[in-house]
């Protein structure tokens, strides 16, 4: 504590105090304004090309499912599409709820990297005593400069930091649409050849009980029956296989959807829609994917985001660590004293000269995360231009195939049996065979639905990549021909 009043400092003195704090001031305001939680949904919104729900930008946590997604999920009769069932993801998958949470994490981080650091309030007060013909009083005002003066360039790689958070946050909306179509289209397949494979076991066992009949009869030998008979079982285990494929993927769509309960009492709209005459892909895809990448823009805000932190570090290593501070003080006067003691202004600045510590250190380790980030673009690039041409032949070797089944196979099959039941009603063939062709027609269904659900998966996956967003190509294994009995008898009609 001081003894002795300060003397009064000249009025410069007085005045360069607060021409410092505006300058602090007017020098730290571009880094103070961060977006709000609305705006971080509609840039989402824009590069996804999604509609995400009002619902998105509300900080509160539901428990239960949202509204509209309760309203969906408990109509049991009303038929659930593809585009229905993505909308019901956007809205109720909470993977995606919370992927869009996490971009208000850079938000805050970009609102805290551009506040004003706290003044500091000291306040000194020395009572009359012996020596001291009053109170004296000192208040001093100090305000870390340095940080008031780097905020700007910590703040603008707190912005990019940001961006990179909503551009990860629209790849994980694409992301899911895909995932969404994929495991739809899964279940729709399974549901399909599930029927089919209910018409081949009625097949079989129709085979099965003309064999009977005919060994009944004497006409065919036992090795016949016993042949139909395990014919019939081995399908009994493959419908049994499809049965738990398609609860499989319901029960993944569940999850996808976030639906529980009674919500799950869905339907499927209908069977997979043909595949068309002709797909075109863009004549330039690689480009537009490389530059529809949110993986790409999320590399490149992140580059930004390390060479902006690798500046801010630089320069915190060169500009001397300063604060300034304004000081005043005065003696109180007694009871029933005129006051002539007035107040003696003065300011203050503190210098911490960066001779040891210039945050060398903490630079190279940015400037190594950005030469790692640098290497993982071209990388990156590299990989989306392969995965648009991988995409784009699965694309058109399984619309190939799936148009070869409803132009080729499946009319052949037909005609097979068709000619095969003239031939059973010309007693040229027995009905084994009649049954036979009947089965491979029906194993001739199921490969077409499986070559159809491919098409429209690899559809769903391309358009994601040329949206901007490369996703992994959901497989299923194909499915398995329905056993068929070889070795039967011809004889008896």
């Amino acid at each position: 504590m001081r003894t002795e009043p300060r003397r009064s400092r000249p009025l410069a003195a007085r005045l360069a105090p607060r021409a410092a704090v505006l300058a602090l001031l007017a020098a730290a305001a571009p880094g103070c304004g961060a977006p709000s939680a609305t705006a971080d949904i509609a840039r989402i919104r824009a590069l996804s090309g999604a509609e995400l729900p009002p619902s998105a930008t509300s900080e509160a946590v539901d428990p239960e499912p949202a509204g509209d997604a309760r309203t969906l999920g408990q109509a049991p009769r009303r038929p659930l599409t593809a585009d229905a069932a993505v909308r019901l993801a956007l809205v109720n998958n909470r993977e995606l709820r919370a992927a869009l949470k996490e971009v208000g994490v850079a938000r805050g981080q970009l609102e805290q990297a551009g506040a004003l650091p706290n003044p500091e309030i000291e306040v000194e007060v020395t009572p009359r005593q012996e020596g001291l013909e009053h109170t004296h009083v000192e208040l001093a005002v100090e305000i870390d400069l340095t940080s008031a003066l780097l905020s700007p360039l910590r703040a603008r790689a707190a912005r990019s930091d940001h961006e990179a958070a909503r551009f990860r946050a629209a790849g994980a909306v694409i992301d899911l649409g895909y995932q969404v179509r994929a495991a739809f289209y899964a279940a729709q397949a399974a549901e399909q050849r599930l029927g089919i494979a209910n018409r081949a076991l009625d097949a079989l066992a129709a085979a099965r009980d003309a064999a009977r009949a005919l060994f009944a009869a004497g006409n065919v030998p036992e090795l016949d029956v016993a042949t139909q008979e395990a014919g019939y079982e081995e399908a009994r285990v493959t419908a049994a296989q499809i049965e738990l494929e398609l609860l499989t993927q319901r029960e993944r769509l569940h999850r996808l959807l976030g639906l529980s309960g009674a919500a799950t009492a869905w339907t499927i709209a209908g069977a997979l829609p043909p595949a068309p005459e002709a797909i075109a892909p863009p004549p330039r895809a690689e480009t537009q994917a490389v530059r529809a990448s949110l993986e790409l823009a999320e590399l490149r805000s992140r580059l930004d985001a390390a060479a902006g932190r690798a500046g801010a570090l630089r320069a915190e290593g060169w500009v001397p660590d300063m604060s300034i501070s304004v000081r005043g003080e005065r003696e109180l006067p007694e009871r029933g004293e005129v006051d002539e003691h007035p107040w003696v202004l003065g300011a203050g600045l503190r210098v911490a000269l960066p001779i040891f510590n210039r945050r060398g250190g903490a630079e190279a380790a940015q400037t190594a995360e950005f030469d790692s980030l640098l290497e993982r673009y071209h990388g990156r690039a590299v990989d989306i231009r392969s995965a648009v041409r991988e995409a784009r032949n699965r694309l058109a070797s399984a619309h190939a195939r799936a148009r070869h089944y409803e132009r080729v196979v499946l009319p052949a099959r037909k005609r097979v049996l068709e000619q095969t039941l003239l031939q059973y009603n010309a007693m040229q063939v027995g009905v084994f065979q009649l049954l036979s062709a009947r089965r491979e027609q029906l194993d001739a269904e199921l490969a077409a639905v499986e070559a159809l659900r491919e098409h429209w998966t690899a559809k769903a996956a391309f358009d994601a990549l040329l949206s901007g967003r490369r996703v992994e190509a959901a497989g299923a294994e194909a499915p398995a021909a329905m056993p068929r009995a070889t070795g039967t008898s011809e004889g008896g009609h």
